[in-house]
């Protein structure tokens, strides 16, 4: 019997994230008192980025981070492996080298087969060796819904490291992987179509990506998942008191990307992001697709990178914040 799991999920990869603004209200205000911190926290709370960071004796940071989610989808191997990848870009957003990650597991264990389970696994072990990234372990619990990922650990330089709330005006933007993950894998949990185009993407380790930008001088990143590319862009922007204008044109998209946001193969989730970020949006004349697409909620997208990244699209710039104007301008 052929099982489908993405049918074992109400919504399925960065998709199923907590709305922006509400995960906004949950985790305002949290400022964790630490007695005889061991370590200076470089990168935390403030600003939402991509991991956190702390500094220790000898001037090397650590990034710590984590991230899982429901099936995305249907083939074990590949939801393993995509899973995994999602989890180290974290790492690479910041500019690091994840060194050693432990396997976080939710399996509806009288519904699913372990077989299963064992190649969700295999596949997440699997795009962490490739990362050079030793996998020591996790944790499991039996739940409703399957759900997998990675608390992944790197090292980076505090001095060359890539955060949220650097950007500065004048610098171009680049996005290193195309959109359209997210309706890709919409149309697939409806129809069970397979997209390659759309699997092989987001397999892709941000790693090359990620030593382009640093090697290129960039001090500004972050990755782009479930908020969707205007979602980052904004928290980025705001983070750095900056803001953006996007040339839409210049955006890349994935093979059938267009179609399936035209046929109505758009998440909740992509949905949410648009109605959070309108507010900071000035859309000009671009058609309500296209500004759907720039929200879609991306599994295992690219770097978002305040400079030019060999090889990466430009797709707009960074300029001057002004009060009162929304954070992003499309044109």
């Amino acid at each position: 019997m052929t099982v489908r799991l993405t049918q074992y999920a109400h919504g399925g990869g960065c998709a199923c994230k907590i709305p922006p603004g509400e995960l906004e209200t949950v985790v305002a205000g949290l400022s964790p008192q630490v007695v005889d911190p061991r370590a200076d926290l470089v990168v935390g709370l403030e600003t939402g980025d991509d991991a956190a960071v702390v500094r220790v004796d000898g001037g090397s940071g650590i990034v710590v981070t984590t991230d899982f989610f429901t099936p995305v989808v249907d083939d074990p191997y590949d939801w393993g492996r995509i899973a995994a990848t999602n989890a180290l870009s974290d790492v690479y957003a910041m500019g690091g080298t994840p060194l050693v990650a432990v396997n976080l597991l939710c399996w509806p264990r009288e519904v699913l087969p372990f077989d299963l389970a064992a190649e969700v696994l295999r596949g997440g072990c699997e795009v962490a060796g490739a990362a050079g990234c030793h996998v020591g372990g996790g944790h499991s619990v039996d739940d409703s819904e399957p759900k997998y990922g990675m608390a992944v650990t790197g090292l980076v330089d505090p001095e060359r490291m890539l955060r949220n709330d650097t950007a500065r005006p004048g610098t171009p933007l680049s996005l290193t992987k195309p959109l359209g993950v997210g309706v890709l894998n919409t149309r697939h949990k409806a129809t069970g179509e397979r997209f390659e185009q759309a699997i092989t993407t987001m397999t892709t380790l941000n790693r090359e990506a990620s030593a382009a930008a640093v090697a290129a001088g960039a001090a500004a990143a972050t990755d782009v998942t479930g908020f969707g590319l205007l979602g980052h862009l904004h928290k980025m922007m705001r983070a750095s008191g900056t803001a953006a204008r996007i040339d839409h044109a210049a955006v890349p998209y994935l093979d059938g990307a267009r179609e399936a946001v035209r046929d109505g193969f758009v998440s909740g989730g992509t949905r949410r992001n648009l109605d959070w970020v309108d507010a900071h949006l000035d859309r000009g004349a671009v058609p309500e697709e296209e500004v759907l697409l720039l929200a879609d909620a991306q599994t295992s997208g690219g770097l978002l990178v305040a400079g030019e990244v060999p090889g990466a699209p430009v797709i707009g710039e960074v300029i001057s914040a002004r009060p009162g104007t929304p954070s992003i301008a499309l044109g």
